[in-house]
């Protein structure tokens, strides 16, 4: 082909992808047709190196521009794939994967006659060398011309560009859906849930992964997010006392008591202020039986069997499972459907988040029968966000018992402390947040909201170094007091 005709493919190539407005459903055969020529040149022919396969759907003048590579036609792509990918593949493997959600279709018409589609999108490269683990390598946008040639999709011109190997992958492209996919990628995330507040309201809502090899996770995905049920327990607790029901410095033993404690006379020192802010005395979880580690009140330590004590209180106290408070006191009022302590049959299983350990092999789901109140609890993301902004705005809470949550009660760590539910950060410029974390098999989650300034953000992972995207995203919609976040934390 003449320089001059190329230049013309290209120029209208690439008019046509950034001029035409008709993109076609992807529930249409046409659709539909164009991906199943994607899977069956990639999947069947240039993944699986079956490079016979690979050559049956391209055009006899095929060509190939690469913004890395240059360009070739179809005798020196073959070539170059027969004696370089797969020259040993039991040696060195790249496998691409196309992301689904990116993928637009564009039909070509010449007198209302359909001849040629266009198709973007973006794919994902793998590399396995002979350790037999794959590697994210690279990602890069695409556009392939297919022509049909005898009433056969033949792939006619492929531009691959805008490649990007992890490290390249920058932060401040994060505001973009398309760029944030391909950095979760590249840093091993299966699914992130992030939502943003502004203004004292849930703002944003983003779910990005995928549930399964075929499912993309629905923006309702269902998440665990481990110790994120403390901040929901304790706030069941602060209405209580709102309505003077309960008293923050009451002892509880005249509700409850645990049997392993009923000799240690520290028991009746237990209040409520107590369980929510870890001034218990308790280690995280028992080790057998329950034991005072310090007397109650006289200095911080985190403990999950606090808010197990606190649910064993309400529950004794009020004659209801934690889960029927909840429900009364937060879930209905703040219409979280989706939020649940305990596992039941209203559950939809096919939009729940699995958890996954580091080499990307998943736990098995816990279906908890019976409420913990420190861990375990089911969510969404905008559930969990629709109830951090009622914790913004004090929703169903006294004046005194807003003030009180707020407030440091103890010292924590690294110059932090604890309020009631939440550790208090405390900024240079006087603003602060409430924050909580959790962290378990397959989950890593953390909140940050801003009471002064009505924002917030939330993040939940299902993986279970999930962690590692915190300081890139805290930054990112956080700004500095992101970085003053990740400041405290890394510091000695």
């Amino acid at each position: 082909m003449k320089v001059k005709n190329k230049l013309i493919v290209l120029t209208a190539l690439l008019l046509t992808i950034f001029t035409s407005k008709a993109q076609i459903a992807n529930d249409t055969e046409l659709y539909k047709n164009i991906i199943k020529k994607d899977s069956l040149l990639f999947n069947i022919g240039f993944n699986t190196c079956e490079v016979n396969q690979f050559e049956k759907h391209l055009s006899s003048d095929f060509e190939f521009y690469h913004d890395k590579g240059g360009q070739q036609n179809k005798v020196a792509f073959l070539n170059a794939l027969k004696n370089g990918l797969c020259k040993s593949p039991d040696q060195y493997q790249s496998r691409r994967e196309l992301l689904n959600y990116s993928t637009k279709i564009y039909p070509l018409y010449n007198n209302k006659k359909l001849y040629a589609v266009i198709q973007t999108g973006i794919h994902n490269f793998y590399e396995t060398f002979n350790n037999g683990k794959a590697q994210f390598a690279s990602s890069a946008n695409f556009n392939h011309l297919w022509l049909l040639e005898n009433n056969d999709w033949k792939l006619k011109r492929s531009l691959s560009y805008n490649h990007k190997n992890k490290k390249e992958i920058q932060t401040k492209d994060l505001f973009n859906p398309f760029e944030l996919k391909k950095w979760l990628i590249a840093n091993d995330i299966p699914i992130l849930g992030l939502g943003i507040i502004n203004k004292g309201q849930l703002e944003e809502v983003k779910v990005i992964g995928n549930l399964n090899k075929n499912k993309k996770a629905p923006i309702n995905t269902i998440f665990n997010v481990a110790s994120l049920t403390k901040p929901v327990t304790a706030y069941v607790a602060l209405r209580l006392v709102s309505q003077n029901k309960l008293s923050l410095d009451e002892p509880v033993y005249k509700y409850w008591t645990d049997p392993d404690l009923k000799d240690d006379e520290r028991h009746k020192l237990l209040t409520i202020r107590h369980l929510i802010s870890h001034q218990t005395g308790f280690p995280n979880w028992r080790d057998g039986k329950l034991k005072f580690q310090f007397t109650p009140g006289t200095k911080y330590q985190y403990s999950g069997e606090g808010f197990e004590y606190l649910r064993k209180v309400l529950e004794s106290r009020f004659n209801k499972s934690l889960s029927a408070l909840a429900s009364e006191l937060i879930f209905e009022p703040f219409s979280m459907e989706d939020t649940r302590y305990v596992w039941d049959d209203k559950i939809e299983e096919q939009r729940l988040s699995l958890g996954f350990d580091k080499s990307g092999k998943s736990y098995k789901v816990h279906k908890r029968k019976v409420a913990n109140g420190a861990d375990d609890l089911l969510t969404t993301v905008e559930d969990y966000g629709t109830f951090l902004t009622a914790v913004l705005n004090g929703y169903g809470l006294s004046e005194h018992v807003f003030k009180e949550m707020q407030s440091n009660q103890v010292s924590s760590q690294k110059g932090k402390h604890f309020g009631l539910g939440f550790e208090k950060y405390d900024f240079r410029d006087g603003n602060f947040a409430l924050s909580h974390g959790g962290s378990d098999n397959g989950v890593q989650t953390i909140v940050f909201i801003f009471p002064k300034t009505k924002q917030g953000v939330l993040i939940f992972t299902n993986v279970d170094d999930g962690y590692k995207v915190y300081e890139s995203l805290l930054s990112q919609y956080l700004g500095e007091y992101g970085k003053e976040i990740i400041e405290i934390e890394t510091k000695k």
